[in-house]
């Protein structure tokens, strides 16, 4: 699943722009040339069509190819066409992302197409590895506390293994990108501006930090504003994909709508009561099935614990979860964007089986505090 999401996160957003640039030779005369982007679903070389699916439609489109396509294959966060390798059709293979550029009809699914560009799904798999090992040797996560804009300085409380204050110089930052609302996969991320970033936010950094630590010229960033809530069920309508809960913390109703591209799970029992022992400073002990307690936080994906695994990368590796599994007084920890109206909110994630973790959370005036449980935002992939 993990390897499905990530497929999709690379947007391949300059190919847009390379196929409006560059002229088409051998179709100069064609009229109303357009540009279809998404991923190959299957490949047929005898008939000389490839089956794509739009990203931004999900229309299924047969693309036609002949002696005057060019086609051609390249890397992965190369933007230059000069560098693409001529390919074959025998070349391009299901899960592949593609530009196919020609005269899109409005009322049909099938063209010929001018030019395709195919990234490889092979080379797009070691391209995101690549990034994610940059993003976990040169990256930082952690809030935002305070905001210099004349410096252009952020001050972020850092989490992880070396949790410390750091300054990040934004002053040459190559990339600022916001998550969406509705998700925490970078790919849906918008570019935004530091003048954006609030104290609060949600923060991932990348770039070099000074010898202590304490500082860090910016080379990307990428940040949100989220909350993680903790509540009982009311009622589950998996139809409309609506859960209503309670919220623990301000004991009012929330309706968490539930889309797509929300992830929900269910924690082991075994893996709950380790959380919960490490909360507590020692032994997992048993809980009693079907127990309710809350909390509230926010932040994203850190380990559980200091030095442990990444938070939403365990819980992308467990089964998904349907919405009729889900039973009124069941526990939840759901993290969403924080909108205007908290009454009202569509889940990015959302966890069920976490009564043991619940119970074990601190308290503060009544109030249960996660601390440690984040969610908000993966580790960026490009």
């Amino acid at each position: 699943m993990l390897a499905n999401r990530l497929m999709r996160l690379l947007g391949v957003y300059c190919v847009l722009l390379w196929g409006a640039m560059l002229p088409d030779h051998a179709h100069a005369q064609s009229p109303a040339l357009k540009n279809v982007l998404g991923e190959v679903t299957a490949v047929d070389p005898s008939s000389k069509q490839i089956k794509l699916k739009a990203d931004k439609t999900a229309v299924a489109y047969i693309v036609m190819v002949d002696d005057k396509t060019s086609l051609v294959r390249l890397a992965p966060g190369e933007t230059d066409l000069k560098k693409a390798t001529p390919i074959s059709l025998t070349d391009v293979s299901a899960g592949d992302r593609m530009l196919a550029r020609g005269p899109v009809p409005e009322d049909a699914s099938q063209f010929p197409a001018t030019r395709i560009v195919i990234m490889s799904k092979a080379d797009i798999a070691k391209k995101q590895e690549r990034d994610r090992a940059e993003w976990q040797k040169r990256g930082i996560v952690g809030t935002v506390s305070a905001i210099n804009a004349d410096t252009k300085e952020i001050t972020v409380a850092a989490r992880g293994r070396e949790a410390k204050t750091v300054v990040v110089d934004g002053a040459a930052v190559q990339g600022v990108k916001r998550y969406s609302e509705r998700s925490t996969k970078f790919a849906d991320a918008n570019s935004a501006t530091l003048v954006e970033i609030q104290p609060g936010d949600t923060i991932r950094v990348l770039g070099d930090r000074s010898e202590d630590g304490a500082r860090m010229k910016a080379e990307e960033i990428v940040f949100g504003t989220f909350q993680t809530i903790a509540g009982t069920i009311s009622s589950v309508d998996a139809e409309k994909g609506l859960v209503r809960v309670q919220d623990l913390n301000t004991k009012k109703p929330v309706e968490v709508a539930v889309s797509k591209d929300t992830i929900v799970r269910r924690l082991p029992p075994l893996m709950a009561q380790g959380m919960a022992a490490r909360l507590r400073g020692g032994a997992a002990t048993a809980v009693t099935p079907g127990a309710s307690s809350g909390a509230s936080s926010g932040g994203p994906p850190p380990a559980p614990r200091p030095g442990g695994g990444d938070l939403a990368q365990m819980l992308e590796r467990l089964p998904a979860v349907p919405l009729s599994e889900l039973k009124n007084g069941d526990a939840l920890i759901i993290s969403s964007s924080r909108p205007s109206d908290l009454s009202k909110i569509t889940a990015l994630t959302l966890v069920a089986g976490v009564e043991p973790f619940l119970q074990a959370a601190p308290r503060n005036a009544g109030a249960i505090n996660l601390g440690g449980w984040n969610l908000d935002g993966g580790i960026p992939e490009q």
